[in-house]
């Protein structure tokens, strides 16, 4: 068979299903869950030549070898001269690996494919933040520019979530973005996870998504010194700060949000026991999606507090929620945020059952006890590190969680918690041991 250079472009007509593309120009560019992936049907390529690329990367290594075999020999089924049989000794050339080598050669593909996701989750991340950055700037001078930014952002983010059945929130290991652009897309990010465990509608995610997104966007007409709530602050300069709400509410009908984006913005501080401002309403009063950011943005400024020495680990947090909160928030929201997160959400630190240490760096939001953590092995590079998925480990689980500096110094160096907690979500895949 010939040799295909790679990485190399190809015509959109010479697709074919077993080729592994790489579809260019952000992840909000096409309406599939990866910007890189195997394809696995006619519909699949039928969905890349209705984009309009004339051309398309792909990487005939990735690809199964009868998809590279159209392209280099496209009438090799009706060459006579080519036997209908193979040569046993030509099967038996290449040398049987053996299970050292097996074992090391499937490390590195595991490795490669998870230093890819993450890449991939990053990347996606930085390309959100930039995007909901950019609607920020533009809200006050460009209003219905800003929303529609925002819009097909959020819509972006429900087009991946609605096709996938299974998805898996993912620890971040680099967080692009300045403070308010990671606030808002952590928010949305969760709620959206959230409201696709309520089942919501496609029209009442993009509300809820929006909505979450542009929540504290009345806080671009406070000073800086007021636009984050402390203990210290006098009554005045609460009352200043609480104002930011009904702002929120001017810039959004200025912008012509739908209205369940709007009453997200007006109550995500509200409360369902009626202890919120600025209306003090009770959940019943409040709309479902502003009772879901009511809840996430609290998460959130627990895990990242405006001065990163009051940050509570996300257990820490999850817990304190769920002491404290069982009057504050819904009810069945909180309870189905602390499954969907599980008991120690990504960026918890904890010791396993067999004593060693680890971080949580992902979860699968419909099996959440059974997480994938990255574990302390002094013997393994850090960068080597391959993610232990707890559903293949039936005799092993996580038995507490500890704080960051409660580590010892060779596992606090090894792990590196984060200092910002930052998510992002991903189809969930299922481990190599399940696949076999």
């Amino acid at each position: 068979m010939k040799e295909v250079p790679t990485p190399t472009l190809i015509d959109v007509a010479q697709l074919r299903i077993g080729m592994f593309v790489h579809l260019d120009g952000g992840w909000m560019s096409h309406p599939f869950p990866l910007s890189s992936f195997k394809i696995g049907s006619a519909a699949q390529i039928a969905t890349i030549r209705s984009l309009g690329k004339q051309r398309v990367r792909w990487s005939p290594e990735k690809s199964d070898p009868a998809a590279v075999e159209s392209l280099t020999h496209p009438d090799a089924a009706d060459d006579p001269s080519l036997p209908d049989t193979v040569p046993a000794e030509t099967l038996m050339a290449p040398a049987v690996e053996n299970a050292e080598a097996v074992q090391r050669r499937r490390h590195r593909e595991a490795l490669q494919a998870q230093r890819e996701a993450l890449q991939l989750c990053e990347a996606q991340f930085a390309e959100a933040t930039s995007a909901c950055k950019r609607a920020s700037e533009i809200v006050l001078t460009q209003p219905q520019v800003a929303r529609e930014q925002t819009e097909a952002l959020a819509q972006a983010f429900v087009d991946k979530m609605i096709g996938q059945q299974d998805m898996c929130i993912r620890l971040l290991t680099e967080a692009a973005g300045d403070k308010a652009s990671l606030h808002a897309v952590n928010v949305a990010v969760i709620s959206l996870l959230m409201g696709k465990t309520f089942g919501l509608s496609a029209a009442e995610m993009l509300d809820l998504g929006v909505g979450a997104m542009l929540h504290d966007i009345g806080k671009i007409e406070l000073p800086e010194r007021v636009r984050h709530r402390e203990e210290h602050f006098t009554p005045a300069e609460n009352q200043f700060y609480q104002e930011h709400v009904a702002h929120g509410v001017t810039i959004a009908k200025k912008m012509g949000l739908a209205t369940g984006a709007t009453l997200v913005v007006a109550q995500h501080h509200e409360h369902a026991d009626g202890s919120g401002f600025p209306l003090k309403l009770n959940s019943d009063r409040m709309t479902i999606p502003a009772r879901i950011v009511s809840l996430i943005n609290r998460y959130d400024n627990m895990c990242n507090p405006h001065v990163p020495s009051r940050a509570l680990t996300p257990h820490e947090a999850l817990s304190l929620l769920f002491a404290q909160g069982k009057n504050r928030y819904d009810t069945a929201i909180l309870g189905s945020f602390i499954k969907m997160m599980g008991v120690y959400p990504p960026g918890s630190v904890v010791q396993l059952t067999d004593d060693r240490y680890a971080m949580v760096v992902s979860v699968n939001s419909s099996r959440p006890l059974k997480p994938r953590v990255m574990v302390h092995e002094a013997k393994v590079p850090r960068d080597e590190a391959l993610l232990l998925n707890l559903e293949c480990e039936p005799r092993l689980g996580i038995r507490r969680s500890l704080k960051p500096q409660q580590l010892p110094t060779e596992s606090l160096d090894y792990l590196s918690p984060r200092t910002r907690v930052a998510y992002f979500f991903e189809p969930y895949t299922a481990p190599l041991e399940e696949a076999a």
